[in-house]
């Protein structure tokens, strides 16, 4: 090989790595703008998921006072998106429905798992300690989704929580007439 074909070759190389910089540059434009969009997405998923909660929140709020009267329990106060703080913790409750004998705390999501249902009980457990001017009540607790997932149901059911979900334009009790509701 000739000094001039060196040289040649080695400019060749030069050029194939200024090549490869100049694609490496652009791949990570691109990327950081896919992240950027990805984020955006995210955000906009997020915030739709918030909308739904709300919106599910607007189906179950106004039919509280009305689902549970068959069950002979007439709640006369509802309180959407109850919060409370002790001791540095914090409860927040998507719906407190009252009358002078019971609070019914009812945990409302777009889509109910298994999950919410155990994170509902746990607040069940806790709500008078939260909740100290309801020390005297019954606490009751029920649970809503419009999509329930496969299990979710029974499972708050065998746990004697109620369980609402979608009909129609509206919502009520799926439970059936068997069902003992348990008091916290």
């Amino acid at each position: 090989m000739t000094v001039k074909q060196m040289e040649k070759s080695i400019e060749e190389i030069w050029d194939l790595f200024r090549e490869t910089d100049r694609r490496m540059k652009e791949t990570d434009r691109r990327m950081k703008e896919t992240d950027r969009k990805i984020a955006e997405a995210t955000k906009a998923v997020a915030d739709l998921g918030g909308k739904w909660g709300r919106f599910v929140e607007g189906l179950v709020v106004p039919a509280v006072e009305n689902l549970f009267k068959e069950w002979g329990i007439e709640l006369d106060k509802v309180f959407p998106r109850v919060k409370a703080r002790r001791n540095g913790d914090k409860m927040e409750i998507d719906v407190l429905a009252i009358n002078g004998e019971y609070a019914m705390l009812i945990e409302v999501k777009s889509t109910l798992g298994v999950d919410d249902v155990k994170e509902h009980l746990e607040k069940l457990k806790s709500f008078k300690a939260f909740f100290p001017e309801y020390q005297d009540r019954k606490v009751l607790g029920a649970v809503a989704g419009i999509v329930i997932e496969a299990g979710a149901d029974r499972f708050a059911y065998k746990n004697g929580l109620f369980v609402i979900g979608q009909t129609g334009e509206t919502v009520k009790v799926l439970n059936d007439r068997k069902f003992k509701p348990r008091e916290w």
